[in-house]
Formats: structure tokens, C-alpha cells, sequence
């Protein structure tokens, strides 16, 4: 199955980089207006074509995609290593620690995820410095509750009880020994996190409390090439179609990724 996911995969992800490669390379400012040229089809100066301001569907292309992937990689290292730290405290301590922190993250995945980043996000206000702090808020909890069930799995383990009767201290034993055994599934669960944060960026760009103008972002260019779709189907195709192989390409990386570190998977 791994081999396979890769090969799918990488063959997702060869649209969205030839967009950056191509992109870098015809080297077009993506917010140059130009009313001269709105809404042209595809052309050696714009292979794209123009949106309704005139601008360069390609160059926006790219730099939605960048930072769709920069404000997913913030948030999965942030939302990460917040709900690691919170999940290895709460899995370490026990007790009512353990219940406080969890009762927590419970609270946060009563509410549908998508639903409560919008909520966040309005509050908060519009701009890409709010858009990661919402979603740091909503996705640190996937990652508490998995470091919580590997600390309590690893916590009588001899190695573990050897360092505690040894007197290393707990920043000691979690950085030396407990991290390290837990790292395979929180990678797995970062990979698919990181594509998650990516379809929650565009949602929430779409509804108006993301990303804002002039800057681009997939979801922004969806929403506005909806009202020009029977014009120009191009504004609305290109990004989706880009937001559809970015998110594939990592959720199939996900997948051999797991199988990959699965104990269980190679035993079968």
C-alpha cells in the first residue's frame, strides 16, 4: 500500500509544483493590476490568464499555495507542540491534572472543528496572524490526546522506571526517552493535521474571516471567481483544482507514512 500512496502522491503533488516552478520562473507579480487585460484568456504573458483586476492567475496560483502551506506547517508546529506538551503533562502527572486537561480537550471537540476555527477567527478578527491562532486553537487537541495514551503506555516500561530510579528528572525523561518512542505516531498524526489546516485555511479564506485582500490565498480565489464562473470557470477550476491535489498528495503521504511506521502493519 505504501509504495502505491507514494506513486499517487507524488503524482498529486507534480501539479502543484510545476505551478511554483513555473511561476518562479516566468517571475510575475501577482498583484500587478492591469484593466487592460481583465479577465484574458491564456496567453504567453499569462498562461493562465487574468482574473477580474487583471492580475496573473498563475503567479496568484503560486502564492496562495505558499501560503496555504506556510500557515499549515505554523500551525501543526505551534497547534503540535502545544497539545504534545499539554498531552505528556496530563498522561505524566494523572490524577487531577490529568482530568483538568483532558476535560479541556474534550470541551474543544464537542463543537465541529470547522465551526469553531470560524468563530475564533471572527472574533479575533480578519488577517493571516489571527487565521493561525484559531487554528492552533482547534488542532493542538488531536495532538494532546495521542501523546497522553503513548506517555501512559510507555510510563511503566523498564526503561523508564530505570531512569526514575537513576533520579533523571521529567524534562530529562521526556525529552530522552519518551519522546523519541512516541514520535511515529505523532508524525502520522501531523501529516494529516497539516492537510486538515490547509482545508481549514481555505474555508475559513472563503467565508471572508481568513486571509484578505490583495493577498492570495486559495479559498479568497475561489470565492471570488465563483460570481465569474460562467465568464471565466478558469478562476474557480484552477485554485480548487490545486487546493484538491495539495491536500491528496499530503493525506496519501499520511498513509504510507503510517504504514510505514505501523509495527502492527509489518507484522501482518
Amino acid at each position: 500500500m505504501s509504495r502505491s500512496a507514494l506513486k499517487l502522491a507524488g503524482l498529486c503533488l507534480s501539479f502543484p509544483l510545476l505551478v511554483l516552478f513555473v511561476a518562479a520562473v516566468t517571475g510575475v507579480d501577482g498583484h500587478a493590476i492591469n484593466l487592460d487585460a481583465v479577465l484574458s484568456g491564456v496567453a504567453r504573458s499569462h498562461l493562465l490568464g487574468t482574473d477580474a483586476l487583471g492580475r496573473d492567475v498563475l503567479a496568484r496560483l503560486s502564492e496562495g499555495l505558499q501560503l496555504s502551506l506556510s500557515v499549515g506547517i505554523t500551525v501543526v508546529l505551534f497547534g503540535g507542540s502545544v497539545g504534545i506538551a499539554i498531552g505528556m503533562l496530563a498522561g505524566w502527572v494523572g490524577g487531577w491534572v490529568d482530568a483538568l486537561l483532558m476535560r479541556i480537550a474534550d470541551i474543544v471537540l464537542s463543537f465541529p472543528g470547522i465551526l469553531l476555527a470560524i468563530a475564533l477567527a471572527a472574533m479575533l478578527g480578519p488577517g493571516i496572524d489571527n487565521l493561525v491562532m484559531a487554528l492552533v486553537a482547534v488542532g493542538w487537541v488531536g495532538f494532546a490526546r495521542l501523546s497522553r495514551v503513548q506517555v501512559l503506555s510507555f510510563k511503566s516500561v523498564p526503561f523508564v522506571e530505570a531512569a526514575i530510579a537513576n533520579g533523571s528528572g521529567v524534562p530529562y525523561i521526556a525529552l530522552r526517552h519518551l519522546l523519541p518512542n512516541i514520535a511515529a505516531p505523532l508524525l502520522v498524526e501531523a501529516s494529516f493535521g497539516l492537510a486538515a489546516v490547509i482545508i481549514g485555511e481555505a474555508g475559513l479564506s472563503f467565508l471572508g474571516v481568513g486571509v484578505q485582500p490583495p493577498d492570495a490565498s486559495l479559498g479568497t480565489m475561489i470565492r471570488e471567481g465563483t460570481r465569474l464562473m460562467l465568464v471565466s470557470p478558469g478562476l474557480v477550476v484552477w485554485p480548487g483544482l490545486i487546493l484538491f491535489s495539495l491536500v491528496m498528495a499530503v493525506n496519501l503521504l499520511g498513509d504510507a507514512l503510517r504504514d510505514k511506521l505501523d509495527v502492527r502493519m509489518e507484522i501482518k
